[in-house]
């Protein structure tokens, strides 16, 4: 049968509307892929740092995308807890992660069986996963482990410890060995024994490209997937030798009488940088998988810490020029990775936030307030080898508690002499005289300043017997009472009577407290400032907060100095305490998911940053802890709600004996806690109570 022509006229509309009805439907019911993500962290790097010279690229991120003016750090202000904070969303309370060294509660092997741990070591990471429930010593799912189960490709790259947290399952170990994870990860450690292998299929675009070898071999490193040293070709310095040698290398940092390093990390970022962008990014792109990846800067925090410019004296301190040349530094590297993403075409899929781990200040040795007032410390009346007279040496914690308790002093980094290795590797720990010669059997100070106070000094079955574990960190302290709180001859329990000491040491400046103990004058509880939640690791006792001042009054944030029990010296750079020079770091984020030049002045930390990025990305997150950060809802571009909002300001008691009280002011955005600076009144950049 024929139709006529008006026939095939209503058919053709009548098809047209069902392809349209049809293409709708398709298109209604196949979303919009998934968009990527990368976190950039310039770690250490101050909110004030950020300028039109030394960091153009972040500026630019600043005033086109979010820019949070009132962000933060956590305390205590180390990497390694940050770094926790950035991988999971969670305080250190729910993490275990309280600082860069812990008390892991057992001798740690790949730490020469200390049983206080610095972190920032790939073997140390994977021997915590080897004890702790579940093998996640965080407790929490890291938004990289969350991702990739989600199929999305994750890559961590950059400084060794914050990068392997990131996604800290990773490392555990099958058969005694850590297989090639999913993840790819990408450090100091890569391709050196100890190291997380490193993935097939970026390790093959390495070798692919002619330009790894060409930059990087033989001069930085023997292999174009084994990444170079701090030593920007530098020959290696044990001793100062040689400092104009010495000096190019990033990680020399020099002693009481050598100044450290007057280069950036310059080529170790650089290779890390060109992993991301000429390597994993096209792979990525290849493979047509969303992706998230964090690019963890070592600089400026290493050249900070490090830095020459400023040897014994205060000023410039963190402000010279080998300091501003690490800022630029990141920022060269954070223009390399929008720029490849631009190259590649992923610039308008992928969200960039950017945040540091915690801001920084100029060490003081010497003097404890900008009147120059110089410390009464026993620890500082003694002589060490390589100290300056009257300055503290690393360990003047240790070494005054021990002196006030009249207790025996081990450090526990240096085993003297193993007992029982076939038994849990039973160890004593070298004893410690301060003010006598050092010899094979003794020394003068603690070596990374970590101790044991108490008892025989000896480790047996993986327990110290010592009453008090000190781990230093630099900005404050953790102390740790690993056998209980008894009652001390004063009739006061040991932690009331650590308390009472601490809070009259010119060189302390806030003091918290286990909550178990109940209210101790002079000290807030530890779930104030949220370090009591669910964790794994050993809780600490007390947390020390030192003393801090500015040298500028009119820029107080950027000229900040801090007591710091460091073995760094006198003018060079640290971290750790509760200035809000500490607590001020750099946060902004960029891209399709975020408002466009918006400054918010809600509180913000690093604790937020993952839960953000997975909410952008459509992935739940599940909570074991109830420390936790939120969502940025502001700064979305799809979702501004604003959170209800208070300041706050906590004090404790005074304590009778030093007539001190711990004052700590904070912020709340909806339940979310944000912490500015605490401390005694007088002795805390940006608090002024």
């Amino acid at each position: 049968m024929h139709l006529p022509r008006r026939g095939f006229i209503i058919l053709a509309a009548l098809a047209a509307v069902v392809v349209s009805i049809l293409g709708a439907t398709s298109s209604i019911s196949q979303p919009s892929p998934p968009h990527n993500a990368i976190i950039f962290v310039a770690d250490g790097l101050r909110h004030g740092s950020v300028n039109e010279t030394d960091a153009p690229t972040l500026l630019h991120v600043r005033k086109q995308g979010v820019h949070f003016v009132n962000s933060h750090s956590l305390f205590p202000t180390f990497t390694t807890l940050n770094a926790a904070a950035i991988a999971t969303g969670h305080y250190p309370g729910d993490t275990g992660d309280f600082s860069n060294t812990i008390y892991a509660g057992f001798p740690v092997p790949n730490a020469a069986g200390s049983i206080t741990p610095f972190l920032e070591n790939d073997s140390v990471l994977s021997d915590l996963e080897d004890v702790f429930p579940g093998a996640n010593f965080l407790n929490e799912e890291a938004l990289l482990a969350l991702a990739r189960q989600a199929g999305f490709n994750t890559a961590a790259v950059g400084k060794l410890g914050p990068i392997a947290i990131q996604d800290v399952t990773q490392t555990n170990r099958v058969n005694g060995k850590v297989p090639p994870p999913t993840t790819v990860i990408v450090d100091d450690s890569t391709g050196k024994t100890g190291g997380i292998p490193l993935r097939a299929d970026i390790a093959a675009a390495i070798k692919s490209d002619a330009y790894f070898t060409s930059t990087y071999v033989p001069t930085y490193t023997a292999d174009p997937t084994i990444a170079p040293s701090r030593a920007n070709g530098a020959p290696a310095c044990t001793t100062p030798g040689v400092p104009a040698a010495c000096r190019d290398s990033n990680g020399f940092s020099g002693n009481n009488t050598t100044p450290g390093t007057d280069k950036p990390n310059l080529f170790q970022q650089k290779y890390f940088t060109d992993v991301a962008t000429r390597a994993i990014l096209p792979t990525f792109k290849q493979q047509g998988k969303p992706f998230v990846m964090v690019v963890w800067s070592r600089d400026p925090d290493g050249t900070q810490h490090n830095q020459g410019d400023s040897l014994g004296k205060l000023s410039p301190g963190i402000n010279g020029p080998t300091a501003k040349a690490a800022v630029k530094n990141a920022d060269d590297n954070l223009k390399q990775i929008l720029e490849a993403l631009k190259q590649l075409g992923l610039e308008d899929s992928t969200d960039v936030f950017v945040t540091a781990d915690h801001g920084f200040s100029t060490i003081s040795k010497t003097v404890v307030d900008r009147a120059g007032t110089h410390t009464k410390s026993y620890a500082a009346t003694q002589t060490y080898t390589g100290v300056n007279p009257g300055s503290l040496a690393v360990g003047f914690v240790a070494i005054d508690i021990a002196h006030y308790l009249n207790l025996p002093l081990y450090d526990p980094d240096t085993p003297l002499v193993k007992l029982d290795p076939a038994n849990g590797g039973n160890v004593t720990y070298t004893p410690i005289k301060p003010g006598e010669p050092a010899t094979t059997t003794q020394l003068q100070r603690p070596a990374n300043g970590n101790a044991v106070i108490g008892g025989t000094g000896q480790v047996v079955q993986g327990k110290t017997d010592g009453n008090i574990v000190i781990a230093a960190n630099g900005g404050s302290d953790l102390i740790y009472l690993p056998n209980g709180n008894p009652t001390m001859s004063n009739g006061k329990s040991l932690a009331e009577t650590l308390v009472d000491f601490l809070s009259s040491q010119d060189y302390i400046s806030g003091v918290f407290a286990d909550d178990s103990f109940g209210k101790i004058p002079g000290a807030l509880p530890l779930s104030a400032i949220n370090l009591k939640g669910s964790a794994l690791t050993p809780i600490p006792a007390i947390v020390v907060n030192f003393s801090t001042f500015s040298t500028d009054q009119k820029h107080p944030f950027q000229t900040g100095v801090e007591i710091a029990d460091s073995g760094l010296q006198q003018g060079q750079g640290m971290h750790g305490s509760f200035s809000r020079a500490d607590t001020y770091n750099n946060m902004a984020a960029i891209g399709p998911d975020f408002k466009h030049g918006f400054k918010d002045l809600y509180p913000v930390s690093n604790a937020d940053v993952p839960l953000t990025v997975a909410s952008i990305l459509n992935i739940d997150v599940p909570y074991k802890g109830k420390l936790h950060g939120r969502v940025i809802k502001e700064a979305l571009a799809k979702d501004s709600k604003t959170p209800n909002y208070s300041f706050k300001v906590l004090r404790s008691e005074t304590n009778p004996t030093s007539k001190q009280r711990t004052v700590l002011y904070y912020q709340t955005a909806g339940k979310t806690r944000y912490f500015d600076a605490a401390g005694f009144p007088g002795r805390t950049v940006g608090l002024v109570d």
